[in-house]
């Protein structure tokens, strides 16, 4: 991989990370303005279901802003880019669609189909 492409997912990473926190904060904002008194239940019911949806999404985004962090870190460590299981290049491609990714096609495959084998 070039410094060209290096530099690219770089700035992909930290847009990603942006995004994130651009959503912590609107979530947090929506919070803040639905704590009033609500009297009917089934609204009530509805703004819970609501909170309960973003603060899912929220554990999900703060699961990946740790990947976004480590990707950051390999990046500065001169070890982005390469499989943590076989030691071979990841493809750009599979880095384009998944700045994060730590593992390289082959590997990523088998680990899923041992996930896969050990859920039945």
């Amino acid at each position: 991989m070039n410094k060209m492409e290096l530099e690219k997912l770089k700035k992909q990473l930290e847009a990603m990370k942006s995004d994130i926190y651009a959503d912590v904060e609107q979530t947090l904002t929506e919070m803040n303005a639905q704590t009033g008194n609500i009297p009917d239940p089934n609204d009530r019911a509805t703004v819970e279901s609501d909170r309960s949806f973003e603060l899912r999404l929220r554990g999900r985004e703060r699961k990946l802003m740790e990947k976004i962090d480590e990707a950051l870190a390999r990046i500065e460590s001169g070890t982005f880019g390469i499989c943590q299981e076989c030691g071979e290049d990841i493809t750009i491609k599979r880095l384009e669609a998944r700045p994060v990714a730590e593992l390289c096609i082959d590997c990523k495959t088998r680990q899923e189909q041992k996930e896969k084998e050990q859920g039945r």
